[in-house]
This record gives structure tokens, C-alpha cells and sequence, in this order.
């Protein structure tokens, strides 16, 4: 039995409800797909009243308001008409505005050059995962969201993000401990797929079941992950 992911009510806005949920639980048992927030518009299995916002792992003040705003600008527009592609363009424009406001952008944006920028956002490299040519990276998600994409979630690699440095592989410092390896292993076979020629589409598919098996295999995570080194 699916238990519900709640973890704690966090306000009512609007005429709904914002709960902060288990992430992890969600992408394990109801879909690999839910991101660090979600409404009904996106995930049928979220209450039509309801907000759902991941718990947050960083230190830093967090970004639960600009997922707020966005789901409560996308409500708006969607519910007066507006197609889903066109409510998510405005939603995500007024979000990346929002983000450049606050006081914990406004000390980064004064950076005057790709290489200051990127040495900023990242954080650790996991140099057990570096191999040749290529670098595996925590960085700041929350950083990336702001300067380059606020769609951005949990990973990404240069073949899908062209401001991701050649050569390599970022992970969310958002992210859970227990979960970066099976975010690192959909990275790296995506990331693998599309060097052989594989649109995204079809490279992210292949990736989400391989996460979703290694999510119910646990014990073969780290070979599955060496498996995709060897071929990076």
C-alpha cells in the first residue's frame, strides 16, 4: 500500500493547501518524474487544491516562495484559458524576475563572467565519479535555477544544458544524500545515450526506467553506475 508523502502542512494561500512532501518517496513509489514541486495541472495524483513542495536539503533560506508564486501565476493563467505552454513561458519568466530580487541573487549576478559564475556554483567534486575527461559535480541548484534555468532539477550534463561545461555532470546540492546516486546514474546514461546520437526524448525515457529499477534494486546501484562510467 502507497503511503501518503506528506510530511508537514506548511499554509494555506489562496484557496490552497502547501505541503512540504517526501520527494524521494514520490519518485520511488508514484513517479520518477516529480520534481521539487508539483500541482494537479502536472501530476494528476496531487489534489486539485493542493501545492506540493519537496522538502528542501540545503542550509540556505530556500526557494519554497518562488515554487509558490510559480504554481499559484500558472493557476491563474490556465484556469483562465491560457494554453499550458504559454502559462508555464510566463510563470517561469516571473520566476527567474522574482529570483534576481532577492538578496540571495543579488550578491551572484554581480559576477561579470561565465568561468566566476560557474566556479560558484560548483561545490564538491565527487571524485570518485571523475574519470578522464570527465567531472561529476555537486553544485548550487538553486544558483543554476536563477542564473540559467529554473526548470532545472536535481541533475543535468552538457549534452542537454549548454551551460554546463564540456565534459560534465551536475547534481543538486538539493538533493538528498540517498538519492544523488540514482540521479547520477540517470545523468550518466542519458548523457551517454545522446553522445551516440539519441534525442533527449527518447535518451530521457531510457534513463527514467533504468532510475526506477535501480530505485526498487538498491544493492545494484553502484554497478550500474560503474557500468555507465566505463562507457562515459
Amino acid at each position: 500500500m502507497i503511503k501518503k508523502p506528506y510530511i508537514k502542512k506548511e499554509l494555506e494561500i489562496a484557496g490552497f493547501t502547501v505541503w512540504i512532501v517526501d520527494g524521494s518517496y514520490i519518485r520511488k513509489h508514484i513517479d520518477e518524474e516529480f520534481t521539487n514541486f508539483g500541482q494537479h495541472y502536472k501530476f494528476k495524483f496531487i489534489p486539485k487544491k493542493e501545492f506540493w513542495i519537496d522538502k528542501e536539503h540545503t542550509k540556505e533560506e530556500g526557494e519554497k516562495l518562488f515554487y509558490i508564486n510559480t504554481m499559484l501565476t500558472l493557476d491563474t493563467f490556465l484556469s483562465n484559458g491560457i494554453s499550458h505552454k504559454k502559462a508555464v513561458e510566463i510563470a517561469n519568466n516571473f520566476e527567474k524576475e522574482e529570483r534576481a530580487k532577492s538578496k540571495y541573487f543579488k550578491k551572484f549576478f554581480k559576477s561579470k563572467s561565465k568561468k566566476e559564475e560557474i566556479n560558484k556554483i560548483h561545490q564538491t567534486l565527487i571524485k570518485c565519479y571523475s574519470q578522464g575527461e570527465l567531472k561529476v559535480w555537486i553544485v548550487n541548484g538553486e544558483l543554476v535555477r536563477g542564473l540559467y534555468f529554473v526548470d532545472f532539477t536535481q541533475g543535468g550534463h552538457d549534452k542537454v544544458y549548454k551551460f554546463v561545461p564540456e565534459n560534465e555532470v551536475w547534481i543538486d546540492d538539493n538533493l538528498s544524500q540517498k538519492e544523488r546516486k540514482f540521479i547520477l546514474l540517470h545523468e550518466l546514461h542519458e548523457r551517454n545515450l545522446m553522445k551516440k546520437g539519441m534525442k533527449y526524448a527518447m535518451a530521457h525515457r531510457s534513463s527514467s526506467a533504468i532510475e526506477y529499477y535501480a530505485r526498487h534494486h538498491r544493492r545494484k546501484i553502484d554497478k550500474l553506475i560503474q557500468k555507465e562510467l566505463q562507457k562515459s
